[in-house]
C-alpha cells in the first residue's frame, strides 16, 4: 500500500535535488529547511560503512564530544562505588549507586538516557546485559562509558558527547544537533562526527569505507550528501 505523505512534507521534496547528492554545507543547510516539525526537531546523521559487524574485527563503536552539544538534556546513570559515587555526583550525575542502583534496573528502572561505570562494579553491572544492551545502554570501555576518571566522563556526556555503533546493516545513526542550531554550529558538529568515525575504521575493513551519508531531520526528508566530502570533514 503506497504511503501517504503530508503538503507539508511533499513542498520540504521540492526542495531537494533528488538525482545529487550535496556538499556537506549544503546538505545542512538544507536539512533545517526540510523539517517539517512545528519544533526544533533533532538533526540525524545516517552513515552506511563499507564494514561486515558480523565480524567482531569489522565492529565500529567509539563516542565522540559535539563541539556545540546536541542540544537536549540528557538523564546520566553512573554505576560506581566508594569515593567514586561522591566524585560522579559533584560532577552532576543525576543517578548515582551501586549494588543498589543494578538492583533498582532489575526491578525495571530505566528512567535515564546513558549509563556510565567504573571498572571495578562491571562484574555487578554485567548483570543487566540482557535488559541495558537492547537499548543501547550497556557501559563499554570503547564507547568511554567505562572509565575511572568518573568526572570527566559525566561532563563530556552533558557537554555532548554521542556514543555511535554499526547497526546489522553497518549504518551508524548519530545525532548532529537541533534544527535551530546555526548552519556553522551543526557542520562542526558533522565534521567531529564524521572524523571520529574515519579515525574508528577497522583494519580489516576493505574498499570504500564511507559508502552512503544522508542528513535527515527528526520529522521531514532526508538529505544525500556526497559521502567522499563527508569523509575529509573534520573539526578544523
Amino acid at each position: 500500500m503506497p504511503v501517504t505523505r503530508g503538503k507539508r512534507y511533499q513542498d520540504a521534496v521540492k526542495l531537494l535535488d533528488q538525482d545529487g547528492a550535496q556538499s556537506p554545507a549544503e546538505a545542512i543547510g538544507l536539512v533545517r529547511k526540510v523539517s517539517t516539525a512545528h519544533f526544533a526537531a533533532t538533526v540525524e546523521a545516517h552513515v552506511r560503512l563499507g564494514v561486515d559487524p558480523r565480524h567482531a574485527d569489522q565492529m565500529v563503536r567509539s563516542s565522540v564530544v559535539l563541539p556545540n552539544g546536541t542540544g537536549r538534556q540528557r538523564r546520566i546513570a553512573v554505576f560506581t562505588q566508594g569515593e567514586k559515587d561522591r566524585e560522579a555526583r559533584d560532577a552532576g550525575a543525576d543517578i548515582v549507586g551501586g549494588e543498589d542502583l543494578v538492583k533498582r534496573v532489575q526491578e525495571g528502572f530505566l528512567e535515564f538516557d546513558v549509563a556510565l561505570a567504573t571498572p571495578d562494579v562491571m562484574g555487578m553491572v554485567g548483570r543487566l546485559g540482557k535488559i541495558l544492551g537492547p537499548r543501547g545502554l550497556m557501559p563499554n570501555p570503547k564507547a568511554g562509558t567505562v572509565t575511572f576518571d568518573i568526572a570527566r566522563a559525566v561532563r563530556e556526556v552533558q557537554a555532548g558527547r554521542v556514543e555511535f555503533r554499526v547497526d546489522r546493516f553497518g549504518i551508524i545513526h548519530a545525532p548532529l544537533g537541533k534544527t535551530d542550531f546555526e548552519e556553522a554550529a551543526l557542520l562542526e558538529n558533522f565534521g567531529a562526527l564524521m572524523e571520529a568515525i574515519v579515525k574508528a575504521k577497522p583494519a580489516a575493513a576493505k574498499g570504500t569505507y564511507v559508502r552512503t551519508c544522508y542528513l535527515a531531520p527528526s520529522m521531514g526528508p532526508s538529505v544525500r550528501v556526497d559521502p567522499a566530502q563527508a569523509a575529509r570533514l573534520t573539526t578544523a
